[in-house]
């Protein structure tokens, strides 16, 4: 809880996965995936509760090992490639609702971006409880700046992705920020429905790149080891 505001933290893990079969309870230096988002949301000063939303018994499973909460497996239409994640946070929302459990505020982690610094959750909650904003995302600066990337049109041309002259020192490039998976946060009002868009956000939250891979091959597999052999949080 942050100034009487009960928060929820959501860890959204279906179980189908095709770029890396159980990804979500893949092993990571000697952990499931999944542990990573849990522990850091454990980790919190201000999360009242931890749900996991899964159709994957053997996700729950693990979940609850780790100390989370799944107190009912998602439907089958909420767990496709094409479903939406605020729909399974909506629905998660108010089942817990229907139980008597009403919370301020929903905190996003997704699993798969396992690697948060110790206590960025709580900042990011303070963060957005301290404004007047009803949102939040966390971004960190681009590696490849858009002043240089081009649509190819209809005709065959290039067109600049941004509504201004490329022809300027890099180092006079305007700061362009991208989001990076890792914390999303909403304060849970009329505003807050399925139309929703998540990336949109608009409190940013600046997390370093080091903390923003996201695990969708083996090989992001790969370069998370590493990090987390440096910067173990857990």
């Amino acid at each position: 809880m942050y100034k009487d505001q009960r928060i929820l933290a959501i860890i959204p893990a279906r179980g189908g996965s095709k770029g890396i079969p159980n990804k979500n309870i893949t092993n990571l230096c000697g952990k499931p995936l999944i542990a990573y988002s849990i522990l850091a949301a454990q980790a919190s000063q201000y999360i009242d509760d931890i749900i996991v939303s899964t159709d994957s018994e053997q996700i729950r499973d693990t979940s609850v090992e780790y100390g989370a909460s799944v107190p009912f497996l998602r439907p089958a239409a909420l767990a496709s490639d094409t479903s939406k994640t605020i729909d399974c946070m909506i629905y998660t929302i108010n089942e817990l609702k229907k139980k008597g459990h009403r919370y301020d505020c929903v905190v996003l982690l997704q699993p798969t971006q396992p690697i948060r610094k110790e206590g960025v959750i709580d900042e990011a909650i303070s963060l957005l409880l301290d404004s007047t904003e009803d949102s939040l995302v966390s971004v960190t600066t681009v590696t490849e700046h858009p002043i240089l990337m081009r649509t190819i049109t209809k005709e065959g041309t290039l067109k600049s992705l941004l509504p201004i002259s490329s022809t300027v020192r890099r180092q006079d490039f305007p700061d362009v920020y991208r989001v990076n998976g890792s914390i999303y946060i909403n304060r849970i009002n009329s505003h807050f429905n399925s139309s929703t868009s998540l990336n949109d956000n608009l409190l940013p939250f600046f997390m370093e790149e080091t903390y923003s891979i996201d695990i969708d091959s083996y090989e992001d597999l790969k370069k998370a080891e590493t990090i987390l052999q440096q910067h173990m949080p857990f």
